[in-house]
């Protein structure tokens, strides 16, 4: 088995990287000075102009679209190649969107360059490929379990030439940020089809009439602006019949196209934050004394320091293997490796920043060393894409299957 980056790979790593150290990490400095400066209230939802700054040095050097395999639309790296290129944006905030190769535009572009239309792409995917406007997925709502996507009841009624949309979403990630033009919907166009053929996905521009913002939903405190998740009434909302993605019935074949390379995406990143928070913890355990010597020479953050290290390893392995699977022989037949790391890499995270958190007493869980935040952030993706719980019974069942005849 080969562990050495591909030399494409390689070429990758050390430009993000390079780029990263020259305007990225000092990028993100300003880029929280300028949000701040912008005030409360609707100042919250504008985006601080360094953004597109960074994001335009990025695009001039070719460091932009990474994640789309297709070469038409950037570098067309493989799954296996982009993956240590996530980890490294996954170290800041700001990281993947300054490459435009940030959720939930990635899967949105995957899904309209896979599934859609010339019309379609002409008219979204480029501007998206593009960087000029963003995105959002609506799926998850507030009155069903969503962890079940059968159970989702938004309605998607057609009346001649228009679809008839009603129904609420909320944890519409994106959805908040001015720049979000348009929504790509699940919801149902025939209840009487079988269970697995009643969703169908459909584009929604954010501006048609009957959609409406409730309310902004903060995760631990943090509303995560100008990005923000959303809670969305879309009430008698009508689109063209050709906004419809695919086909009637086909939204769940256009959502498990979706959410492969996406949780790989995800999982990736989660190591970036790992790694940063185990940088973070040492340096202050180096730094602070107590008991009559450095906290970093008493056992028990000996113990933690190695434990980070064995999980962020073990763990990045594991995902460079469903990268390589899906690669190689496809998503099918990687969904058991797609389904542990999707469990594995937030999880670690979560450890490691807690015990970073820890590591820095009352500072951690304040605002000034950033661990608090990017907690908050690594909880929520136990839940997005599908909870634990249904990557676990996924994996179980897998097992389950090789030593039991059912």
């Amino acid at each position: 088995m080969e562990f050495e980056h591909s030399p494409r790979a390689k070429e990758y790593i050390a430009r993000v990287s390079e780029f990263m150290d020259k305007h990225v990490y000092e990028g993100e400095r300003i880029y929280h000075e300028q949000h701040a400066a912008f005030g409360p209230g609707e100042g919250r939802w504008k985006n601080p102009p360094i953004l597109d700054e960074l994001k335009a040095k990025a695009k001039a050097e070719g460091l932009w679209n990474m994640f789309m395999p297709n070469p038409d639309f950037g570098p067309g790296l493989s799954i296996t190649d982009y993956a240590p290129l996530a980890e490294i944006m996954g170290r800041t905030l700001i990281g993947s969107e300054v490459f435009n190769c940030s959720a939930p535009d990635t899967g949105n572009m995957e899904v309209l360059e896979k599934y859609g239309t010339p019309d379609q792409q002409e008219k979204w995917l480029k501007p998206l490929l593009a960087g000029e406007i963003r995105s959002a997925f609506l799926m998850t709502e507030p009155d069903v379990a969503s962890s079940d996507a059968t159970n989702i009841e938004t309605e998607i009624r057609l009346e001649g030439d228009e679809y008839v949309i009603n129904g609420r979403k909320w944890w519409s990630s994106g959805a908040g940020d001015p720049r979000c033009k348009i929504f790509i919907l699940m919801g149902k166009t025939d209840k009487s089809a079988p269970r697995h053929a009643q969703q169908s996905q459909i584009l929604v521009p954010a501006d048609t009439p009957g959609v409406k913002i409730l309310r902004h939903l903060p995760v631990f405190g943090y509303d995560d602006a100008p990005h923000g998740h959303m809670e969305i009434e879309l009430k008698d909302v009508r689109v063209p019949k050709e906004n419809l993605i695919l086909g009637e019935g086909r939204g769940f074949e256009i959502a498990q196209g979706r959410l492969g390379p996406g949780r790989i995406h995800h999982c990736m990143r989660t190591i970036g934050a790992a790694e940063v928070a185990l940088e973070k913890m040492v340096k202050r355990l180096a730094a602070r004394e107590a008991f009559g010597k450095r906290i970093i020479e008493h056992s028990i953050w000996e113990q933690r320091i190695a434990e980070a290290r064995i999980d962020i390893e073990m763990t990045r392995l594991l995902c460079l293997k469903a990268a390589w699977m899906m690669d190689t022989v496809g998503n099918k037949v990687a969904r058991g490796e797609i389904a542990m790391i999707k469990v594995a890499g937030p999880r670690v995270a979560l450890k490691v920043i807690d015990d970073a958190i820890q590591a820095y007493g009352g500072a951690g869980v304040s605002s000034d060393a950033g661990l608090a935040q990017m907690y908050a952030g690594q909880r929520t993706l136990r839940l997005a894409d599908g909870p634990d719980e249904v990557h676990c019974r996924a994996i179980a069942r897998m097992e389950i299957k090789k030593h039991v005849n059912q």
